[in-house]
């Protein structure tokens, strides 16, 4: 994984009334390893180590930020590692910039029909790609599993200002699990679910994290549902960037910011609190929609 300086910048944006709002800019640590991956990852990749595995297997679709973020442990390259991603559906004619990047930095693409790789999570499946790959250790979608978890406690000690309400986009439950895991009594966590029908990762979230309580996912901003943007969506993120300086990927935190701002005008948060949002990255993959 890439190497990062301690500082990350909490940025201020200007705003009406008597909200704060901050912006923990996780996207600033790199292009590709950066955002919240940089913390799923980082003990999984010490646990893989410790337990003696020279592979990794994992998923992720064409334009998967996991995938790019995996793409970039250079150091487990570099100590005679290799990295596997099965990727969902039949292999294109053209890789997208995501799966070229994978494969000009060494990782194995295992391209899978779509029926199989709504397979991943069975056990059946995982020993068929054991018996093609040998052993390796094993990462889910979205890298989300416990030790994401722990990684994703550590964005809060990023935070140096007291705050109310902390939001990040959720996709697979991993870093809203982690951060709503370490808050104190009177913080709560807020996330904003990317894909339509995204109502079980409530439970999902709580699985991940017993200790998960004070949170609530907002399930009103999908746009449609993973990956799908509308006119509306589009004009208010180039607004966005053109106010405060700074992308937004349109998958995840476009949707957020949206869905923060919404509830700013209906008066959703309490007066004078302090709202911190995560920026998760995930800028790599703006290109697929260039």
């Amino acid at each position: 994984m890439t190497v990062f300086t301690k500082h990350i910048p909490l940025q201020q944006i200007a705003l009406p009334g008597n909200v704060k709002l901050w912006v923990l800019r996780l996207d600033t640590i790199d292009h590709y390893a950066g955002g919240n991956k940089y913390f799923k990852l980082k003990y999984n990749l010490e646990e893989a180590k410790k337990q003696g595995h020279s592979k990794i297997l994992t998923f992720g679709g064409s334009w998967s930020n996991h995938l790019a973020a995996i793409a970039t442990a250079d150091n487990w390259r570099e100590a005679g590692g290799s990295r596997v991603a099965v990727v969902r559906g039949e292999e294109p004619e053209v890789y997208s910039e995501t799966l070229k990047f994978c494969q000009e930095k060494g990782m194995l693409l295992h391209f899978v029909s779509r029926a199989d790789y709504r397979r991943k999570n069975e056990p059946e499946f995982i020993e068929e790609l054991k018996n093609k790959f040998g052993d390796f250790y094993l990462l889910p979608e979205g890298g989300s599993n416990e030790l994401a978890v722990k990684g994703c406690h550590d964005i809060l000690n990023y935070i140096n200002i007291d705050f109310d309400y902390v939001c990040c986009p959720v996709g697979s439950g991993g870093t809203i699990a982690g951060i709503a895991g370490v808050l104190k009594e009177h913080q709560n966590a807020m996330g904003f679910v990317a894909l339509k029908g995204g109502e079980y990762l409530s439970s999902v979230v709580v699985t991940l994290n017993p200790k998960t309580s004070n949170f609530k996912l907002i399930h009103d901003y999908h746009f449609g549902g993973f990956a799908k943007t509308t006119p509306e969506l589009i004009s208010f993120k180039k607004e966005f960037e053109k106010q405060n300086g700074f992308e937004l990927d349109y998958i995840y935190t476009s949707k957020m910011f949206y869905g923060i701002y919404d509830l700013l005008k209906k008066n959703f948060f309490k007066p004078g609190s302090t709202v911190v949002a995560i920026h998760t990255g995930g800028l790599q993959g703006n290109k697929g929609f260039e």
